[in-house]
Parts: C-alpha cells; structure tokens; sequence
C-alpha cells in the first residue's frame, strides 16, 4: 500500500426506514477481502470537490469483500456517491 490510496463511495449506510449521511461504504480497488481492509481502519481520508474538503475516519469493515464503513465529520453530499476519497494519514 504505497503511493497514493484511493477508494470509490459506494453508498450511504443504510437501513430500512433510514439513511446516514455522515457514513459511507468505501470500496478501494485491490483489497478483496475483511482481513486487508481492517488494516485500514483508523485511518483519515478526505474526500474533496472543487470548493471544499470533508475529512472523515475509517472506522470498520463491511462485510467480507473488502468494503469499510467511513464516518465524515459534515454530511457528504448525493453528487458524492462514484466519487473518489483519498487517504491522507
């Protein structure tokens, strides 16, 4: 995990009657399975526009394909979702 680590917004984490905005799932290309991405957690990422920046943590896995729930200090808008997210610490 050199260089540069980027991830893909998946989606919100949801349930059945509700949506949270400040916690996305995260997918990065390359890790595959629960173990490679608890390595992750704990650490910073930013997700960035052309007039602001939202940093939030990494804070679990999701499930067993290598997905990680992330929770943002603001909301992170609908425009976000597909976007990239970097790891910045």
């Amino acid at each position: 995990m050199s260089g540069i680590l980027k991830g893909i917004i998946v989606n919100y984490r949801i349930g059945p009657k509700t949506q949270k905005p400040r916690e996305c799932i995260i997918e990065f290309p390359g890790i595959k399975s629960s173990a490679k991405a608890a390595r992750l957690i704990g650490r910073k990422i930013a997700w960035k526009n052309e007039k602001n920046k939202v940093v939030g943590k990494i804070v679990a896995t999701h499930g067993n394909n290598g997905l990680v729930r992330a929770r943002f200090r603001r909301g992170i808008p609908g425009q976000a979702l597909g976007s990239f997210v970097e790891v910045i610490g």
